[in-house]
């Protein structure tokens, strides 16, 4: 489980296919704390560490993966924001994030609002992608809350903190991003027959 705290970034190093598969390649600032078979959060997707050399460390996308998630568009140099799965003992400081993507979003506006800065996003419809105002979502596994809400789009304000520390720096109008829905409001809706 994580938080969606994005605790720091990763550098693509490199792309290998195999077959169906994907390994990318990383460089970041907490290899060295990494562990083969350790889950970690990649733009919110849960994948698991195959490899570690040196600075660099490896993970396998299969396909199903690739086509719910914006890691088969990322080129070599990209950034992504990486979480480790949250410590038994440790602070709840975000919300519950599973690290299982439901579907990708489209940045449609960044206003600047001088101190911070709106995202608006659309997404398809579907009565699993919930956001209510004032509630949470994750978007390229950062733990933010939603400001407007509707049936295929929402906005998030940004601090210049998270703006700095985050992929939002480089995001841009038209970019792809990894949505994951808050689990409660889909639980929720499933139980009460919405669903479709």
């Amino acid at each position: 489980m994580f938080t969606g705290i994005t605790e720091t970034q990763a550098k693509l190093e490199n792309i290998e296919r195999e077959n169906s598969n994907v390994h990318f390649t990383f460089s970041s600032s907490i290899t060295g704390e990494l562990k083969i078979d350790q889950s970690v959060a990649h733009n919110g997707v849960c994948l698991t560490v195959v490899n570690i050399k040196e600075k660099n460390y490896t993970v396998t996308a299969i396909d199903e993966t690739l086509k719910r998630t914006n890691l088969g568009d990322l080129k070599i140099g990209a950034l992504v924001n990486l979480e480790r799965c949250m410590p038994a003992n440790g602070r709840f400081d975000g919300h519950i994030v599973q690290g299982h993507v439901d579907t990708t979003g489209i940045c449609t506006a960044i206003n600047d609002l001088n101190g911070s800065w709106e995202f608006e996003f659309k997404h398809p419809v579907s009565s699993n992608f919930v956001t209510v105002e004032k509630g949470s979502i994750t978007i390229n596994g950062t733990s933010l809350t939603v400001v407007k809400s509707g049936n295929n789009f929402f906005s998030v304000h940004i601090i210049p903190y998270t703006f700095e520390n985050t992929n939002f720096k480089n995001l841009q109008i038209g970019d792809k991003v990894n949505l994951e829905f808050d689990i409660v409001g889909k639980y929720v809706s499933k139980l009460m027959g919405l669903k479709k």
